[in-house]
């Protein structure tokens, strides 16, 4: 979907007009994908606008700088006061925010040391990711001919804009097949991600998902669904799956910041259970949207930006 256009980008500790939030065309991150980046969702929540997990996605993006050997210039609280401060410069009641971190013009050489790293934060209205009536109805998924990385190639664990290059691929052969979304193996043949989302399989009231191991972003949806899913009670395994696990499950479902919670009604046009979103998939979904909607939270995942 189109962004639509606020007034205000943070751009290396400054609000700058929309318009003007540019790069040179030789920044490294252009020729090399050279970039670290979050997905967080503001809610207008029924106690008010309040950001979902915020800590541990700040947490994560540092976590993925590090991995590729680079450091933020700004503290974590500093990324969370100017993730504040644009959207309350933008009158956001509810948003969806991109924190970027890239290496900007210096070096045009694979080498990125030479290069400055600069910090950008967006945010922008966003609805439903998969679509409207993704969440009630469910989405029809393929299996994708592109298999995630193997162990010790590309950092799954790390949310680096050059990893998405596979993801691209994953998601252009899923909509020119006719479906929403791809479900990616690993290396070895097992179920592991969505182009940007993690999987989730219910079987016999066993709520299932791929380990880390399994080349997949440690998603923090994820995280929160897990959560839930042990305190409301039901039995949860991070386990390796087999491909065919998709096609017996009684129940699928993605999380995500972007997905949210989306039931998955089919896998290579093998219904999933009888065709429908299951029960315990719609109780995970209610679960979650009681925190991020109605504010609900007894976790404290929320970080409220007004105070009214």
């Amino acid at each position: 979907m189109p962004i639509k256009k606020v007034e205000k980008i943070w751009m290396n500790g400054k609000l700058v007009n929309w318009d003007d939030a540019t790069i040179h065309v030789l920044s490294h991150v252009i020729h090399y994908g050279s970039s670290w980046f979050e997905g967080i969702r503001c809610y207008e929540t029924a106690k008010g606008s309040a950001i979902f997990q915020l800590d541990r996605h700040i947490r994560r993006l540092f976590d993925s700088v590090k991995i590729y050997r680079t450091e933020i210039p700004y503290t974590p609280k500093e990324i969370e006061e100017a993730i504040l401060a644009t959207i309350r410069a933008n009158k956001m009641r509810s948003c969806y925010i991109r924190p970027v971190v890239y290496r900007g013009y210096g070096d045009v050489g694979v080498n990125p040391l030479p290069c400055p790293v600069d910090v950008t934060i967006a945010v922008w209205e966003w609805g439903s990711y998969l679509g409207p009536e993704a969440l009630s109805q469910g989405i029809d998924v393929c299996i994708s001919t592109w298999n995630r990385p193997a162990p010790n190639t590309l950092p799954a664990m790390a949310k680096a804009g050059g990893n998405y290059i596979l993801s691209q691929l994953m998601k252009v052969e899923a909509i020119q097949g006719g479906y929403k979304e791809a479900i990616a193996l690993d290396v070895d043949g097992n179920l592991s991600e969505g182009s940007g989302e993690n999987l989730f399989v219910v079987k016999n009231g066993i709520i299932y998902t791929p380990p880390l191991t399994s080349s997949l972003l440690p998603g923090v949806t994820r995280y929160s669904v897990l959560q839930l899913a042990e305190e409301a009670g039901h039995k949860v395994r991070e386990t390796s799956l087999p491909r065919e696990m998709v096609y017996i499950a009684d129940e699928l479902f993605f999380t995500g910041t972007a997905a949210e919670v989306t039931p998955i009604r089919s896998v290579d046009n093998i219904k999933v259970g009888d065709g429908k979103p299951g029960p315990i998939t719609m109780s995970m979904q209610k679960a979650f949207f009681d925190v991020v909607k109605n504010g609900n939270d007894t976790h404290d995942w929320l970080k409220f930006i007004y105070n009214d």
